[in-house]
């Protein structure tokens, strides 16, 4: 090494001694060396600081089959069997879309399935017809609350975030 270049140690020493490494974040904290081993570790780490949903990484297949198994459930607030027709033909389009969509890499072994419309219509007023018969009935009760909701079981979390796709696609509030 040359002698009148200071060494990494000698920098790193003046450095400490102005002061510049004391207010550092994560001062005093431990390192998270937990999935050392893991490729992967800091693709992890930065989907976990930045709060990225990780549900739109999915393959295409994989999010209609999700989206699928929500129905009837997720089509309850549409108010006419026309709007649920609507949003159901409009994942049927989808569904043929992503069949028609050429493959690359590697492929899905797994395909999604539209549904039946008509079927789904019966089972989303089936659906309506149920949660009306339960808030009539949870209005019936001198208390206002419905069957489990007297205990603390409530009707469960609300859903935090943006309006549904289908809310969106059709104006809907």
């Amino acid at each position: 090494m040359e002698r009148g270049r200071p060494s990494v140690e000698d920098t790193i020493r003046a450095a400490i001694a102005r002061g510049e490494f004391d207010d550092l974040p994560g001062k005093g904290k431990p390192l998270r060396l937990s999935d050392v081993n893991d490729p992967d570790w800091w693709v992890k780490a930065y989907l976990k600081r930045e709060n990225i949903d990780t549900s739109v990484l999915v393959h295409p297949t994989i999010a209609l089959r999700r989206e699928a198994d929500t129905f009837p459930g997720s089509l309850a607030e549409l108010t006419t069997p026309d709007q649920v027709r609507a949003v159901l033909a409009d994942y049927n389009r989808r569904v043929v879309e992503e069949w028609r969509r050429p493959a690359i890499g590697p492929t899905v072994p797994v395909a999604a399935r539209q549904v039946d419309v008509e079927s789904m219509v019966g089972r989303w007023q089936a659906l309506r017809d149920e949660r009306a018969t339960a808030e009539k009935a949870r209005r019936a009760s001198p208390d206002g609350a419905g069957p489990g909701e007297a205990e603390g079981g409530g009707p469960g979390p609300a859903r935090a975030g943006r309006r549904p796709w289908w809310r969106r696609l059709l104006g809907l509030r």
